[in-house]
């Protein structure tokens, strides 16, 4: 008889005490029996510590005293927790029942995968939030099916880059793998393209990802890190605009530090004109709409040789 694997679960909160009681309840009303569940609380003054504590006693409540954002605090959340298999969820998700029984079965199947994810929808199940996530010609984390309506597409197994950050399923073994001077998300980025960073670590070590449709959960895009209105109406469909001048900043920063630590010079050569349009865009957004945000980038620039040190190590160079 096969002994089932044991599965952690990881989940950053901050003053999201709704959103984080509805996740729980996803998360306890799994068939698969989870092992252990943790609750990374960045310093939230909304009460959500103490309602984790009072409603479910069976989580471990970490509690931070300042907001650490999610690359430290989730890294905390998984050196808490001893599963093998480790499912890092954003409190602003609720899973269907078999959620975690479809993502463990794809993992079990073969032994190099390190991550897995599910097929992700909106709350209201009308749209796709993402079927797994892709490196874009332009650098940038692609979300397949991101806004599509939902009409039964994108129901395929098969191995994709990556597993976005909203739901994945890891390998505690591919975690150890590719952490870099102890840390499995970098914490320099703070928060955004922490997973694209892992799933390309990932691949350049060798792992898989998969992509398993059954495994169905909804989320709310934006519902942890939008925290202002857009300057103008007409941008109200870009999720970047509702970020915060820090958040916005560290968005940009980050995609450039991903590039330094894991792209090849030829491929980043070949993609660079998809590149170059991109930042023309981004940059022009910058400057017309968000002015105050380019000090704050350019604050974060010493983060750089960070990611060369990082990228040494990485590739062995």
């Amino acid at each position: 008889m096969i002994t089932p694997k044991k599965v952690s679960v990881s989940i950053v909160n901050f003053n999201k005490r709704e959103l984080l009681r509805e996740c729980l309840a996803s998360v306890m009303g799994q068939t698969y029996p989870i092992w252990e569940v943790v609750v990374v609380d960045n310093a939230s003054s909304d009460g959500s510590a103490l309602m984790v504590c009072e409603e479910f006693p069976r989580v471990k409540v970490i509690e931070n005293p300042d907001n650490e954002l999610f690359c430290r605090a989730q890294n905390t959340g998984i050196r808490r927790t001893t599963g093998e298999y480790v499912l890092v969820l954003n409190n602003d998700v609720v899973l269907d029942r078999r959620f975690l029984s479809e993502m463990v079965s794809a993992m079990d199947a073969d032994d190099n995968i390190g991550m897995v994810s599910g097929k992700i929808l909106r709350r209201d199940r009308q749209k796709i939030d993402t079927t797994g996530l892709f490196l874009g010609k332009d650098r940038k984390p692609v979300e397949r099916g991101y806004g599509e309506q939902e009409n039964g597409q994108y129901e395929e197994a098969g191995y994709i880059f990556g597993a976005g950050g909203v739901a994945p399923l890891y390998r505690r073994d591919m975690l150890r793998d590719t952490e870099v001077e102890g840390e499995f998300f970098d914490e320099t980025y703070g928060a955004f393209y922490e997973d694209l960073d892992l799933a390309w670590r990932a691949y350049r070590h060798g792992w898989s990802a998969y992509y398993a449709p059954k495994a169905v959960a909804m989320h709310v895009r934006g519902g942890t890190a939008k925290q202002e209105l857009p300057p103008v109406k007409f941008l109200s469909s870009f999720d970047f605009t509702f970020l915060s001048r820090d958040l916005k900043a560290r968005l940009m920063m980050n995609r450039y530090l991903t590039m330094v630590k894991n792209d090849m010079p030829l491929d980043f050569v070949l993609n660079l004109p998809f590149i170059i349009l991109y930042d023309l865009k981004m940059w022009a957004y910058l400057i017309i709409f968000s002015p105050s945000v380019i000090p704050e980038f350019f604050k974060k620039f010493g983060d750089i040789s960070t990611a060369w040190r990082r990228r040494k190590l990485i590739h062995g160079i």
